[in-house]
């Protein structure tokens, strides 16, 4: 019998998920999407489960995304359809967060990055600490962002005409944000000092959750990146991948040349692939959007830069990807329209 990376338990009231892939920082591999669901679905119906409470075993992340380096090895192979089935079946899972009856609880004591985002941030309650550190960090390994985020990250703070600039910006650039960022873009309802953090979950584990978010609820940390919102609205607010790039050297602040030279490093493709899944997502529902972003995953998948990336960032670690094309410039239109079927 295959090792399961999560524990499941349920007692007064309160269904609990505990991820448990300590190693690989809970990354979701597919016998963990399929577990997840499986318990979701049982206990959407059961009258002795009230609320549902999603934690880590970790003391270092509560999931750093989900598990890519097998997607790459089934990219080499060419099989896209098991490809599809994977993200499909994550899909699936982050669909039935967003619309889970009962009342959903992530504690997000930790690294919680791309898969991680998507079995929290659909849910009611998301619960940060000090050391909570979030992103999108996609188009760092040739990919994009998935899980539902083409219509999170748009509709965060600063909504322009278009699209949201501080959504696009996280979305482009992969930037770290820290818990009093990621309450005030709304990726996260509440702050908990991680030394009460497991009192707290003790005390959800209890029948008692509203009780727990009376007590142990604290303000907000200050957020470095509200303080930007100014220049993120500027610069990522609407106009092609290369406005933005061209208006970033037209601010003169440590933040806009770090953003500059992040924005250069990031495979091109998956940067404009990225801007386009954001605009698209703006004016779509989520149905649509997990849709879309299917159709774009795994076409993304069949291209160099996501072999290539995940090569350099998760296999071999040498953080050296070659990307192809090299440039944001050297970027041809056309190929990615062929990414959103429209070639």
């Amino acid at each position: 019998m295959n090792e399961s990376f999560i524990r499941t338990r349920v007692a007064n009231g309160v269904g609990e998920v505990q991820l448990d892939r300590p190693g690989a920082l809970n990354a979701l591999d597919r016998s963990m999407i399929r577990d997840i669901r499986s318990s979701l679905l049982a206990w959407r119906d059961d009258p002795a489960v009230t609320a549902v409470l999603v934690t880590s075993a970790s003391d270092r992340a509560f999931c750093a995304g989900g598990d890519v380096k097998p997607v790459r090895e089934l990219a080499l192979e060419g099989r896209f359809d098991t490809v599809r089935e994977y993200f499909a079946d994550e899909y699936r899972l982050d669909e039935l967060v967003a619309t889970y009856p009962k009342p959903y609880l992530a504690v997000l004591d930790g690294v919680t990055m791309g898969g991680g985002l998507g079995i929290s941030v659909h849910g009611a309650v998301r619960v940060t600490t000090e050391k909570t550190t979030m992103a999108m960090p996609e188009t760092a390994i040739g990919f994009v962002p998935d899980i539902g985020s083409s219509h999170f990250l748009p509709r965060l703070r600063g909504t322009t005409a278009r699209c949201d600039a501080v959504g696009m910006y996280l979305g482009l650039t992969g930037a770290r944000i820290d818990a009093g960022d990621a309450l005030a873009v709304g990726l996260a309802t509440h702050y908990v000092p991680s030394a009460r953090i497991d009192d707290f979950a003790d005390r959800i584990r209890a029948g008692q959750w509203r009780d727990a978010l009376d007590e142990f609820v604290e303000p907000a940390p200050e957020s470095s990146l509200a303080q930007r919102f100014p220049d993120i609205e500027t610069v990522f607010g609407d106009g092609t991948v290369l406005d933005m790039a061209t208006r970033l050297a037209d601010i003169d602040a440590e933040w806009a040349e770090q953003t500059r030279t992040a924005l250069r490093s990031l495979s091109p493709t998956s940067v404009w692939a990225t801007a386009e899944l954001m605009r698209r997502g703006a004016e779509s529902t989520l149905e649509e959007c997990f849709a879309h972003e299917l159709d774009v995953a795994v076409r993304v998948a069949a291209t160099p830069d996501f072999i290539e990336g995940v090569r350099a960032v998760l296999v071999d670690k040498t953080r050296d990807p070659q990307w192809s094309p090299a440039t944001l410039e050297d970027v041809d239109p056309a190929a990615i329209a062929a990414l959103f079927g429209d070639g």
